[in-house]
């Protein structure tokens, strides 16, 4: 028996993250009941982004180009690589106003546990590319999770290989935080990667 067309939306719902039966289950009925138009332009949207989205063919992140318009701008130093595991990741870095380089997107993490290799995740594209010859240096900026520091730790070996400069981002305390309140992990990592003033 095939499940009907409720159940269907309801397992389709739980692909997104952090989503479980009852909260999926919770917004098919409240798209169902409360915005169905809503639900209508939803659907559309997903069809639309599905058919018209791709990877940028320098730094792999989604575009509606071949090119994303950062990798095609002029003004953005060509010398400068960093790597980040999602767009999300990406946003957030263009956020801070700090970087003005380029990017390339994992979309993902080493995780052998999950299946997830460098094969999978085309690693040896960003090798290529930051050893070609433009980039001066790779700034790894992959999260602070085992898998995340497995991925950094990964490129750092092999673009060093290659004479490539891997930098890391910096982790610690954060901007206005009071020192009571860090946990002692980050706290240990801000005291090891502390820096002078001098």
């Amino acid at each position: 028996m095939s499940p009907s067309s409720l159940e269907s939306l309801v397992e389709a719902l739980r692909c997104l993250p952090g989503v479980g039966p009852k909260s999926a289950q919770r917004m098919a009925y409240y798209l169902l009941q409360r915005d169905r138009e809503g639900a209508a332009q939803l659907a559309a949207s997903l069809v639309t982004a599905l058919s018209a989205l791709r990877h940028c063919q320098r730094c792999n992140t989604l575009t509606e180009a071949d090119v994303c318009e950062r990798c095609a701008s002029p003004r953005r130093d060509a010398s400068l690589l960093c790597v980040v595991e999602t767009p999300v990741d990406m946003n957030m870095m263009e956020q801070t106003l700090a970087y003005s380089g380029l990017y390339y997107v994992l979309m993902g993490r080493l995780s052998p546990l999950d299946g997830i290799g460098p094969r999978e995740l085309a690693l040896e594209r960003v090798v290529a590319r930051a050893s070609g010859g433009e980039v001066r240096e790779v700034i790894l900026a992959t999260n602070f999770t085992n898998e995340g520091e497995a991925t950094a730790h990964y490129l750092s070996e092999h673009l060093s290989a290659r004479g490539v400069r891997v930098t890391r981002i910096a982790r610690g305390v954060p901007v206005g935080g009071e020192l009571e309140y860090v946990d002692s992990g980050t706290l240990a990592q801000a005291f090891r990667e502390r820096r002078s003033l001098a």
